[in-house]
């Protein structure tokens, strides 16, 4: 069984997260289907089987992670999920500074060298990851590896190995098509 193909894909199709049909995404792209991953992190059972595959996966591939990290908004539960389910303790990354409280870019602890692994919902060209990766690294953090629920495969992967870090998706665009099929 190839990675996360197995229980997931049917949580997200029976959760409603994974639609087919004809649709517009944020990028301007038409996809033959669409994943609400906010409605697949938001049910205790679908995240309960992310939580697990991703740490499976952490497993399978030797990851022993400091910290995770997770990104707001939509992979903070994601993030802690992860963190219940292995011990590892999480930190939260802004988008942008806050202008009110300490106007931190990354909420939790971290110290530097800490190595991190950054858990994403879903990645398409993976700006957001590469933005977190760049705050991450400038607060002396070490990150090589992303773990995303799913690769759109839309050239995320490319861009993340650019700066060094490899992208580990528990489900793969052509993985969901293939089963449609």
């Amino acid at each position: 069984m190839s990675h996360g193909e197995g229980r997931l894909p049917e949580a997200l199709r029976e959760c409603g997260a994974l639609q087919f049909g004809d649709f517009i995404l944020a990028s301007g792209a038409r996809s033959e289907y669409y994943i609400d991953i906010k409605k697949a992190s938001t049910d205790p059972a679908v995240l309960r089987i992310i939580a697990e595959e991703m740490a499976a996966r952490m497993k399978e591939d030797g990851l022993r992670p400091d910290r995770i990290a997770g990104v707001v908004l939509g992979s903070v539960p994601l993030a802690a999920a992860l963190a219940l389910e292995t011990g590892i303790p999480y930190v939260m990354v802004r988008k942008e500074k806050k202008d009110h409280g300490t106007g931190k870019l990354i909420e939790g602890t971290l110290r530097e060298g800490d190595s991190v692994l950054v858990v994403e919902d879903v990645v398409t060209s993976a700006g957001s990851s590469i933005s977190a990766i760049d705050t991450l690294r400038g607060a002396g953090a070490k990150v090589s590896d992303v773990i995303s629920v799913i690769d759109r495969e839309a050239g995320g992967r490319d861009a993340l190995a650019g700066i060094g870090v490899t992208l580990r998706p528990l489900v793969t665009a052509s993985g969901i098509l293939g089963r449609r099929r």
